[in-house]
């Protein structure tokens, strides 16, 4: 159950990330494809916040060089990919259906959500499965 709750805040705080990095880039950006740049900034902000703390703190990896850490966060990323594309599926289905900034962010946080939960059975059965 710890491991639930702590992965769960994990999720909380990258998705927090993400969004707020978004929303600044929103407020500072304002074209015809304003959406495109934040989400893909956003996405690396809550990729690295997500990798460093479900590293250490959900999966006890420790790496023996600055090499094996980079293989297994390109490992790491490389299984973002599906759920990346659920979340950002999500979040431009709701930019198109509703045009609204917050509904935006809806679909967001609802993609990120159903992503995180893919993404940590990737996670623990293929880039961390030995250290679980």
């Amino acid at each position: 159950m710890a491991l639930v709750v702590k992965y769960t805040l994990f999720a909380i705080i990258a998705t927090i990330g993400n969004i707020l990095f978004q929303d600044t880039l929103n407020r500072l950006y304002h074209g015809q494809y304003d959406l495109y740049p934040s989400m893909i900034l956003g996405t690396l902000v809550g990729l690295v916040v997500k990798y460093l703390l479900d590293k250490r703190y959900i999966f006890s990896f420790k790496r023996q060089s600055l090499l094996q850490d980079g293989q297994k966060f390109v490992f790491y990323s490389s299984m973002g990919v599906v759920t990346t594309a659920v979340f950002w599926g999500f979040e431009m289905a709701f930019d198109y259906a509703f045009r609204t900034i917050p509904m935006r962010y809806t679909g967001a946080v609802i993609g990120l959500s159903i992503g995180y939960w893919m993404k940590y059975q990737l996670d623990k059965r293929l880039v961390f499965r030995q250290y679980i």
